[in-house]
């Protein structure tokens, strides 16, 4: 698999990720905490309701001083968009690769010496509340802990929970994600839903074991900036 560049970072690279820390802060977001401290991680993030949602992830994992990684499509990384890519953390990925998607994200995860895997497992923001299992695949696959993590747009608070160690049964460490964000963010609905999806009451979505991400860069700001398409 393509080697990440160890080269200094283009100087738009640099660019976007201070504008994406100036957006952040600007926005006034508050981080109730730090995440834990791990080497390899995958980092959910929920719920996925709001472009902005780019914003808060890319500026709190700098405030913490967190490099995120993010799975891309491996046609993205052509020239003249390769050091750009790399440089703001993406992970080319073949998704018609023959071992399957999920076997080449973990292969990268373990190849790796210190890695947080930023995915957003709602895949959009129109979602019902159910979790794709992808995280979950590669988080097992890895054998690395899963650490959630949550913004509350309305009030501009957001924080990290404990991470989680996937025990092999998925509804069971399902269950416990969808009890901490219940317990941060009560009244939002979605997590009723994923507390159904633990416990069998509604299915897990049928799509192929793959993620979704929260991919960047976001467009310029405005009230409801034109961040990047769904996957």
């Amino acid at each position: 698999m393509p080697a990440r560049p160890s080269t200094k970072p283009t100087l738009l690279s640099r660019l976007v990720w201070r504008l994406l820390l100036w957006l952040y802060r600007g926005k006034g977001y508050r981080l109730e905490n730090h995440p834990p401290r791990l080497d390899k991680f995958i980092l959910v993030g929920a719920p996925h309701t709001s472009n902005w949602d780019f914003i808060y992830f890319a500026g709190a994992v700098q405030e913490v001083g967190i490099s995120p990684r993010f799975i891309g499509k491996h046609t993205l990384f052509k020239w003249p968009m390769t050091r750009f890519m790399y440089d703001m953390g993406g992970m080319p990925i073949n998704r018609s690769s023959p071992r399957g998607y999920v076997d080449a994200v973990v292969d990268q995860v373990k190849a790796a010496d210190r890695i947080a895997l930023v995915i957003a497992p709602e895949g959009s923001r129109t979602s019902d509340g159910r979790w794709r299992s992808g995280f979950y695949h590669i988080a097992s696959g890895a054998g690395v802990p899963i650490v959630p993590a949550w913004v509350d747009e309305e009030t501009g608070r957001a924080g990290f929970g404990e991470a989680i160690m996937p025990s092999g049964d998925f509804h069971a460490d399902l269950a416990r994600i969808a009890e901490f964000y219940r317990a941060k963010l009560p009244d939002c609905e979605r997590f009723e839903v994923l507390a159904e999806q633990a416990k069998g009451e509604v299915a897990t979505p049928a799509k192929p074991v793959e993620p979704d991400l929260l991919a960047p860069p976001p467009a310029p700001p405005s009230d409801q900036p034109k961040g990047p398409p769904d996957a």
